[in-house]
């Protein structure tokens, strides 16, 4: 039996031939678990537990708050392991214990806690009034979509899996959930809480397993009705051709390239704390980090300068420590992808101001080439490949401006438009910069504050629709207009025949 089983229907099972994968702890190669592998025949499973609990079940004939009800304990279970949940996200996936504690624990218990607040008071029926036709009534029903799968990526597990479950089941849908194979253990155990909370079977369900076999299911199958997807743009752009098929709706949210913007009357200390934190967070390892870092000409010396300084003290190790600011990456592949990237930016660009390799050694039995240290390019064309491409690692573009306005074009300039950043002293003009930036969330004076109740999502190539929010509530809902003649006798419809017949 694998340590970490499929939760289908209702049940913790193995994998329907009875295979499994190993995870490891990235900082030392050290194996942590056995994993059920689940095949195409578990996807399609639970799809069907899911399109049963939808179609014959109570949830999605329960009352938005009887579900909230269900959705808030599920929060206080989250809350109950927190500390089991924050070792296995650190564990599994080489972010520090502080960024597992402090945010994707509580994170992904406030989605539940959002979403049913929004159960509770988002309204299913609206009342329209006025009409072409006086005698009539018209309102709206918000309705549940039906079947909802999710596919969530490694670098923020357990958080992604609140996002696509919360909102999901809240709204009075059924949910088929797929985390990363990297990083699959924290989405498992939050089935596994699922399980405690006495759910009706097939409301949610997670599998892991591969995404060219499992997640491609999930998105093509045609007992699904929706689709979410977090990942990277190439395949997002994948789901969204096997959501075609059937066209059932998608919830993309993509890469990014986010400009983080400094203005010459900025606090530069703050502004040097913004632009480190935007980047270097989980070792740039974020979709919406900020790693190209516009800054106006008149402080582009001083400021570099303190960039590279501050950059050189943050300290890389054990994610299990509380001191440590870095963690190893997630696996040693996504090393050598960032590794390829600097080798590039040697090329394009020059020598880095700051890092470019992983480190020599690390204490203990720490394994160094799983780990990257925090690399800065200065003076970087925003047309190169290191400026426009999506590393997904600890690597930092600082580019110059003249003028707001060109700080605005140069941010832009990509196919992407997740987040971004304005620092300054002046709110006004930093508000009018971010008006400018086609970006789904801008922060001024700070960085990668996301909120349950904020919508996130992004522009351009970077994702379709919104979670998070009312929005992130809405978009799993369906709108019924519903048009009511009072009148059951037909007296009243002489209007109606006369339109028909012409004799008006």
């Amino acid at each position: 039996m694998a340590d970490y089983q499929l939760f289908i229907d209702g049940e913790l099972c193995d994998s329907s031939d009875g295979d499994t994968f190993a995870t490891y702890n990235p900082a030392t190669n050290e194996k942590i678990a056995d994993v059920a592998k689940a095949t195409k025949d578990d996807a399609v499973r639970a799809i069907t537990a899911a399109r049963k609990a939808f179609d014959e079940g109570p949830w999605s004939k329960m009352s938005g708050p009887d579900r909230a009800a269900k959705l808030r304990e599920i929060a206080a279970k989250i809350n109950e392991h927190s500390a089991e949940l924050a070792e296995l996200e650190a564990l599994d996936g080489g972010g520090t214990i502080r960024k597992a504690m402090m945010a994707d624990v509580p994170g992904a218990a406030n989605a539940f806690e959002w979403f049913a607040r929004m159960a509770e008071e988002r309204p299913d029926e609206i009342q329209l009034d006025g009409s072409p036709f006086p005698i009539s009534e018209n309102y709206v029903r918000h309705e549940p979509i039906g079947v909802c799968t999710g596919i969530v990526p490694w670098n923020f597990p357990l958080i992604m899996a609140s996002w696509k479950i919360a909102p999901a089941i809240a709204a009075g849908n059924t949910s088929v959930l797929k985390p990363a194979t990297f990083t699959s253990l924290t989405a498992l155990k939050l089935g596994q809480i699922i399980a405690e909370c006495d759910l009706p079977p097939g409301v949610v369900n997670v599998i892991a397993g591969p995404g060219g076999t499992v997640g491609e299911e999930l998105a093509s199958n045609p007992m699904v009705d929706k689709t979410a997807f977090t990942g990277s743009t190439e395949v997002g752009r994948r789901i969204m051709q096997l959501a075609s098929g059937t066209v059932k709706g998608c919830t993309l949210e993509l890469g990014g390239k986010s400009a983080n913007i400094v203005l010459d009357d900025a606090d530069l200390d703050q502004a040097a704390a913004a632009v480190l934190w935007g980047t270097f967070m989980h070792g740039g390892q974020v979709c919406e980090s900020g790693t190209r870092a516009l800054v106006q000409r008149g402080i582009y010396d001083e400021f570099v300068s303190l960039l590279a300084d501050r950059a050189g003290k943050i300290q890389l190790g054990d994610q299990l420590d509380m001191g440590t600011d870095l963690g190893p990456l997630v696996h040693r592949s996504q090393v050598e992808t960032v590794a390829r990237y600097v080798a590039l930016g040697r090329e394009e660009v020059g020598e880095p101001i700051t890092g470019g390799s992983s480190p020599d050694a690390m204490p203990g039995n720490l394994v160094a080439e799983n780990f990257f240290q925090p690399t800065i390019f200065a003076d970087v064309d925003n047309s190169t490949k290191i400026a426009q491409e999506e590393i997904f690692g600890p690597v930092l573009c600082v580019i110059p401006f003249d003028s707001d306005d060109d700080a605005v074009a140069i941010a832009n300039d990509s196919i992407y438009g997740l987040g971004g950043g304005v620092q300054s002293g002046n709110l006004d003009r930093a508000k009018a910069v971010a008006a400018q930036m086609r970006t789904g969330t801008v922060w001024v004076n700070d960085y990668h504050l996301i909120d349950p109740a904020r919508p996130f999502g992004g522009y351009k190539q970077s994702g379709v629709g919104r979670e998070l929010g009312v929005q992130g509530y809405e978009i799993y809902r369906q709108v019924k207009h519903v048009h009511v003649n009072p009148e059951t006798s037909g007296r009243d419809n002489h209007f109606h025949y006369a339109l028909l017949s012409g004799n008006i």
